[in-house]
Formats: C-alpha cells, sequence, structure tokens
C-alpha cells in the first residue's frame, strides 16, 4: 500500500481588514478570473472554516459539547504549490490529506446541479457532518447543532473570503449521493456545503 500523502501548510496569514468592513463586503460571488489561489489563501480559508485557535486545541467555531461533527475537505484544481485532486484537512495538524488525484471539479459542478460556479472556481471547500458524533450526547436536537456549527463555518469562510478580496458562495443544492462518491466520504458522513473559492470576476 502506498504511503499517504501529506501536505503541510502555510500558517494561517491574518488581514488587518476590520470585522465590520469585513462583513460589508460580503456577498455571493458565483464568476471567478483564471488566476489561482495561493496555497496560503487556501490554509487560511480552511483554518477559519475549522482551524484550532489556540494550543488549547479550541476551533475558529463553536461547537455544541466540543463534538466537532465537521469535516472540511478542498477539490483543489487551480491553487499553487498543490496537485489538483481532493483533500482533506486535519485541523490539529493544520495541514491536507490527500484523498484522491485529479482535477475533479467538473464533476463536483454536476453533482451541483451544473452550477457553473463549482465547476470554474480554482478550488471548493466541501463541508460535510458525521451527526453521531453530536447526536450520540445530544438525541435528536444534536442534528440541529450540527446545521448551527455548519453555518458558523460557512459564515467564517465568506468573512475570512471578503478580508482577502476572494469571492465565494455558499451552494446547497447539489446531489448528495453524488458528492459523496466524489468526496468518498464515510457512509455515515452526510455532505452539507460546497464553497467555491476564486477571484471575483
Amino acid at each position: 500500500m502506498a504511503p499517504e500523502t501529506i501536505i503541510s501548510l502555510p500558517l494561517p496569514r491574518p488581514t488587518e481588514v476590520p470585522l465590520d468592513v469585513a462583513m460589508s463586503r460580503r456577498q455571493s460571488v458565483r464568476e471567478y478570473t483564471d488566476d489561482p489561489l495561493t496555497s496560503a489563501q487556501l490554509a487560511t480559508l480552511l483554518w477559519a472554516a475549522q482551524g484550532e485557535s489556540d494550543r488549547a486545541g479550541r476551533r475558529t467555531v463553536p461547537s455544541a459539547g466540543a463534538t466537532r461533527p465537521l469535516e472540511v475537505y478542498a477539490v483543489v484544481g487551480r491553487v499553487e504549490g498543490l496537485e489538483p485532486g481532493i483533500y482533506r484537512y486535519r485541523a490539529h495538524e493544520h495541514d491536507l490529506k490527500r484523498i484522491a488525484a485529479g482535477d475533479r471539479r467538473a464533476a463536483l459542478g454536476r453533482a451541483a446541479l451544473e452550477q457553473a460556479c463549482v465547476t470554474r472556481a480554482p478550488a471548493s471547500i466541501v463541508i460535510s457532518a458525521v451527526y453521531s458524533r453530536t447526536t450520540q450526547g445530544y438525541g435528536e436536537r444534536g442534528v440541529r447543532y450540527v446545521h448551527m456549527e455548519a453555518g458558523h463555518s460557512g459564515q467564517n469562510i465568506h468573512l475570512q473570503a471578503a478580508a482577502m478580496e476572494l469571492g465565494t458562495v455558499m451552494v446547497g443544492a447539489f446531489d448528495d449521493d453524488a458528492v459523496a462518491r466524489i468526496i468518498a466520504l464515510s457512509p455515515d458522513e452526510k455532505p452539507l456545503y460546497i464553497v467555491p473559492i476564486g477571484k471575483p470576476a
């Protein structure tokens, strides 16, 4: 069996954009230039989505009972320093584990009901959830908590993108089973968000 491919990420890069300015800039952007993302930009966005914010292992988003049901993936087409492929973000290590090689953006775009923004963006972040991590302690109400956490994560990505003058849009319309196959999600893992990211056209 081939060894796992693990890619270290640069540290997240802080911006000097005030929060209120990032919020005022935030808008849905579906058209992007052909410019690639940098690995530092992608690393910062992944950290915003689910990264560790201190040495105690706290995350950038609140999580009910610290159950952390979310998983975060990067579907990479054009990112400097990264081969096209699908990667899982590992928050504690702040690195990427390659899940599959090759440019899967077109397949993801088809799974997203032919939304061109997903196909054309240099990269997309996919957020999924393992509901049982939260529902085993909170019962059926845990489903609501998982969705709240996904919203927190999505908003973090959107505001971080706005602060870096990148465009993004939160995509919820897609074929769940097709996305799960493309990302190779485990059977108990469900996709919740596709977040294409690029330089606004």
